[in-house]
């Protein structure tokens, strides 16, 4: 274990600190210390940070209620910059996104692994930039109604293939309605991880009531 001493802050008293969710190992944002909120983070276990534009501390989720639990804090070779793992409670970004890294510059479509994360982070950015010629864009300009008038039907042509037996087109459809449904969590700003700890909140309940069955 170093200590905070040991640590190399820069002229201003600065030090990047790179957030990561610990369970999803996604980068959620970088930010800057000094000392005092350094040790307020290690007191407190949840991040703060100093914020440079205002020159003032700021602790995560004071406003917005999307607190990170801080779960490690590891410093680079060189002592000069900081990973911090977390578990959060919110969006880590202001734009209601998981992360702030959500604007592709460059992805190798041989490379890249698919993710409903990564899928939510491409829409978030859609929904940010509106580029045109996108049918994301156009559902976004549409709205609410009409994103869900298309997740009905979706839902719909789900049905109809899974009554027809017929596997192929069902996982197609099911697609189609994945897809539509991402774009309306975007559109309400819900995430991913939201749904992914109601699923899991369901799974102890059911976990529990067998439990109880078999005693």
């Amino acid at each position: 274990m170093i200590k905070i001493e040991e640590l190399k802050f820069d002229k201003d008293g600065l030090i990047p600190a790179i957030v990561v969710d610990v369970m999803t190992k996604d980068v959620l944002t970088l930010a800057y210390m000094n000392k005092e909120s350094l040790e307020i983070t290690l007191n407190e276990r949840r991040t703060c940070f100093f914020s440079r534009s205002r020159q003032e501390l700021w602790r995560k989720g004071e406003t917005s209620g999307n607190v990170q639990h801080v779960v490690s804090i590891t410093a680079d070779c060189d002592k000069d910059a900081l990973v911090v793992k977390v578990e959060k409670d919110g969006p880590a970004c202001h734009t209601g996104a998981e992360s702030c890294f959500y604007q592709p510059l460059y992805i190798n479509e041989e490379k890249n692994e698919f993710s409903m994360r990564g899928l939510y982070a491409l829409l978030m950015d859609r929904k940010a930039t509106l580029p045109q010629g996108s049918y994301t864009t156009y559902l976004f300009e549409k709205g609410l109604d009409k994103i869900l008038k298309k997740v009905g039907e979706e839902n719909t042509e789900v049905i109809i293939a899974a009554k027809a037996d017929d596997k192929k087109e069902t996982i197609y459809e099911i697609a189609d309605l994945t897809y539509h449904i991402l774009v309306l969590m975007a559109q309400m700003g819900i995430t991913v991880d939201e749904v992914q700890k109601e699923l899991a909140s369901r799974h102890v309940i059911d976990h529990k009531v067998k439990q109880e069955k078999m005693t």
